[in-house]
């Protein structure tokens, strides 16, 4: 996903700029670039293929860039190619007008061709282009009508109800040297506000160390930001007024805090992560979860849980949370299947969306569908502000901090913690769930944080255990009931850093297929925990071995049986059957994040991937 910077202020403009974009290098991208207002009344445009450190070289060369007013831009390549020319900020012809952007314009090739019938000569293959020569002609034509005067803001409003898409903007111009003009529609753009100065930016994190107190904008809203104040305006010109917040997260919490990767400070983090998701939530006595007080849960007959990647994995294992707790047929969907499969909803129908960021495109598209077919809808998200949290029935945020690595790894045991929650919390309401056991699913998630505590000092061991698997090309998950989303979270959290092939399969489908590929080059780990399906585990287990693959399982505390089975095992407390993901998945984290740094690979930005996607 791209990141966008934007500063408007007393102070030197570019060293803001470069450490915003140093705080949005975890999003992934392949070039960067600056645009910064001289006092002169010149715009500077820095910009290079690659990472951040190609533009650092080119600006302490003999191109610094000096100003007040700029904006800084990652760019993660979709239409044209990783290069130079392509790399934001984009000018107009006459290079008084900048342009920054975030998503796609599905509509840009026909724009382009109008435009270069206007004369408009582009220098890039990206979408982002047509943006800046529309404001170009839309500004023009401002100027004309009213003599010269400047409505720099207005003119993006008009060249952006000519376009189709996603985007997220951000503009300046020459003639007004304290305004920047955003703009957003399914992306996300957020303002900071400062003292003298403000700012935009695509993501909280880059603004951090700067400001906590935040600006929502909305869908289809033009915002001009100048460094004494901030308007807001819908695409028609209406005044719009927002209430600003405050995050509670703080700029240490984006810093790697002595770890040398994000990943691993983060899966470490967990311990702490969890108890603040848990807190306030989880009494001695009972569950309570605030944000859905005013929700009457009697009334659904149906529950649809949707998100993307490692979310679906999360809703995968609360699904047997709802279905056994709460008695409440479950339809998990992945939110871009969900979203074209015209799926049946009504009143009766509870939908939660799961997102960390807030802004995966294909969730927020499914979420606006169940909105309009008249579901309630619960968003689930760590980021206060994004898109999913407007026009939901109900928010419950993970409260764990930013999450900077590109992996899921704290948002996922939060959100399965926090589903485990809601569905105690339904089964109450529902009647359900006897109360005895209810106090036995609260007492063990309460343990949970000091568990995982335990298993982290273990680190060095999976580490070794981690180094007899790095020659592998190919490898296997395998689990039951609640260890087959964990089989796949371990398969994805494998496949994601390391880029060693993985599958996660269910234990039972072993002889419907994968079986065929097992040798003793390809190993496999097989979630072996203690659990009603566990003696189906092991059958799965010694069927492998008779493969000759080697085998590693992630096994019980006390389980001494399964060591006759397998080459290698992790073990993790014993707890509550269907809480085990809760743990199992820690060494599954780390084996993941050993192999890669003993594979040196780049394990907080792997290669193609993006923290949030916010484009289909």
């Amino acid at each position: 996903m791209c990141g966008i910077i934007g500063y408007v202020g007393q102070r030197a403009a570019t060293p803001i700029l470069i450490d915003g974009l140093h705080r949005l290098e975890y999003r992934g991208y392949d070039s960067a670039g600056v645009a910064v207002l001289s006092e002169q009344g010149e715009i500077d445009i820095r910009k290079r293929e690659g990472k951040l450190n190609n533009l650092l070289t080119l600006l302490e060369s003999a191109q610094p860039c000096d100003g007040t007013l700029g904006v800084g831009h990652t760019r993660w390549a979709t239409h044209g190619g990783p290069t130079d020319d392509n790399a934001h900020p984009h000018a107009d012809c006459d290079g008084r007008i900048v342009v920054v952007h975030n998503g796609i314009i599905e509509n840009y090739q026909l724009l382009r061709q109008q435009l270069i019938e206007g004369g408009h000569v582009f220098r890039s293959q990206t979408d982002t282009e047509v943006i800046v020569h529309l404001i170009e002609d839309e500004y023009r034509a401002i100027q004309q009508r009213d003599n010269g005067d400047s409505s720099f803001a207005e003119a993006v409003r008009r060249a952006l109800q000519h376009v189709e898409g996603a985007y997220a903007i951000v503009a300046f111009c020459n003639d007004d040297p304290d305004l920047l003009v955003g703009a957003r529609l399914n992306a996300p753009l957020m303002v900071g506000l400062g003292e003298g100065e403000n700012y935009l930016a695509s993501d909280i994190a880059a603004m951090l160390a700067h400001t906590r107190t935040m600006l929502s904008i909305n869908d289809g809203e033009v915002v001009a930001v100048r460094r004494g104040g901030v308007t807001t305006r819908a695409l028609d010109g209406t005044l719009i007024q927002h209430e600003p917040f405050n995050v509670e997260w703080d700029a240490d919490s984006v810093t790697k805090g002595g770890y040398p990767h994000f990943v691993l400070k983060e899966i470490h983090e967990q311990p702490e992560a969890l108890s603040h998701a848990l807190v306030g939530r989880l009494g001695k006595e009972c569950v309570s979860l605030p944000e859905l007080q005013h929700l009457d849960f009697t009334k659904f007959d149906r529950l649809a849980l949707v998100g993307c990647g490692t979310a679906f994995y999360a809703g995968m294992v609360s699904k047997y949370y709802f279905e056994q707790w709460a008695r409440m047929p479950v339809e998990l969907s992945v939110a871009s299947e969900f979203r074209y499969a015209n799926p049946v909803l009504n009143e009766k129908t509870l939908c939660v969306f799961i997102s960390q960021s807030g802004e995966t495109a294909d969730t927020i598209a499914s979420f606006r569908m169940a909105n309009e077919a008249g579901a309630t809808t619960i968003a689930l998200t760590n980021v206060q502000g994004s898109t999913l949290t407007r026009g939901a029935s109900a928010v419950v945020y993970l409260q764990v901090g930013p999450e900077i690595g590109v992996v899921a790894t704290k948002t996922f045991t939060a959100q399965v913690a926090l589903l485990a929650l809601m569905a105690l919390q339904l089964s109450v309401q529902r009647g359900t769930l006897d109360r005895q056991e209810a106090v036995q699913v609260s007492d063990a998630l309460r343990k949970i944080p000091q568990q995982i505590g335990e298993l982290l000092k273990h680190s060095d061991e999976y580490k070794g255990i981690a180094e007899h698997y790095t020659h592998c090309h190919s490898m296997f998950f395998l689990g039951r009931n609640v260890g087959y989303p964990i089989a796949l979270e371990g398969a994805l959290k494998l496949k994601e850093i390391s880029y060693i092939h993985a599958e996660g399969y269910a234990a039972g489908e072993l002889k419907h297929g994968p079986i065929a590929m097992l040798d003793p080059n390809i190993p496999v780990v097989a979630i072996a925990t203690a659990s009603q399906t566990y003696e189906k585990v092991i059958s799965n287990i010694q069927e492998v071995r008779a493969r000759q693959a080697k085998v590693l399982a992630i096994a019980t505390q006390g389980d001494r049986n399964v060591v006759e089975h397998c080459d290698d095992v992790i073990y993790i407390p014993r707890t509550h059957e269907l809480l085990t993901p809760l743990l199992a998945v820690i060494p599954l984290q780390l084996f993941a994040y050993h192999i890669a740094v003993m594979l040196g690979r780049d394990v907080d930005q792997p290669r193609n991937l993006a923290k949030s996607v916010t484009v289909e």
